[in-house]
């Protein structure tokens, strides 16, 4: 692998930058949204006033993003909820059905001691992008396979993204074209391998696909979407995705589902 000199990896942040600001651009006037998305998929479920009952939830990377967001909806709804996370401390809330945990999903060993005694697990780790090989996403997730299958827990909710398998190509032309192959390609190379995995195992899963995330409330005016011929992915909150992943463990819905979750 090629190694980058300071200046070198000076002129590669310069560059991801300015991908990454055509990206806002392009989501912030609008042109992911609309199109065949009005008219696909199925609504955004709605959740009943009460849980069925409650769950103990294990969020992995549910210290920001949507594993925070998960994690803030769940225990809202009166779940005990777990998080294992590298830095717990940075989900900035405390509450009596919450535990903290310190670790790695890489880790086999700690793993498989914070997974048993959970309903379900939800995976939603992520990491900034980069042109390095990685194996976070199929190697952590061999690891909650693992684990899950040594504790009898067989419900698992995966985060992956826009451009992981049959959803490659529908981001936009900026997207598809330019930021995932330059930027995010070997990420989404193991989101493949990730989702693949997912999909063989034993598992009760649900592979959750968010299009572009922005910031802002659950406006629960989504779609649901497994056919994704003549799609164009749009923007979605944080919260619409916590929103539709608890929705997905309180119903035991969409279960064998890979789903691409926009607005």
């Amino acid at each position: 692998m090629a190694r980058f000199s300071p200046a070198g990896a000076g002129a590669a942040r310069g560059a991801t930058l300015l991908l990454l600001a055509g990206l806002l651009l392009a989501c912030g006037d609008g042109s992911y949204r609309g199109g065949p998305l009005a008219e696909a998929g199925e609504p955004a479920p709605r959740l009943a006033p009460a849980p069925p009952r409650p769950l103990k939830l294990l969020v992995v990377g549910g210290s920001r993003g949507v594993g925070r967001e998960v994690v803030r909806l769940a225990l809202a709804r009166g779940h005990r909820v777990s998080v294992l996370a590298r830095h717990p401390e940075r989900i900035g809330m405390q509450h009596p059905r919450l535990q903290l945990f310190s670790g790695d999903v890489l880790d086999e060993r700690k793993v498989a001691r914070v997974v048993a005694g959970h309903d379900a697990v939800v995976s939603a780790t992520g990491t900034a992008p980069s042109w390095r090989e990685t194996r976070l996403f199929s190697a952590g997730t061999a690891n909650l396979l693992a684990a899950m299958r040594a504790a009898g827990v067989s419900r698992l909710v995966a985060v992956t993204g826009i451009g992981a398998g049959d959803s490659r190509g529908h981001g936009g032309w900026f997207y598809d074209r330019l930021l995932q192959p330059l930027l995010l390609g070997r990420i989404y190379a193991d989101k493949n391998r990730q989702e693949a995995m997912i999909a063989r195992s034993h598992a009760e899963w649900t592979i959750v696909r968010p299009g572009f995330l922005v910031s802002g409330p659950a406006e629960r005016r989504y779609r649901v979407l497994r056919d994704l011929d003549g799609v164009r992915a749009g923007s979605i909150s944080r919260a619409d995705v916590a929103q539709f992943i608890v929705a997905a463990l309180e119903q035991e819905a969409w279960i064998g589902w890979t789903v691409l979750l926009s607005n």
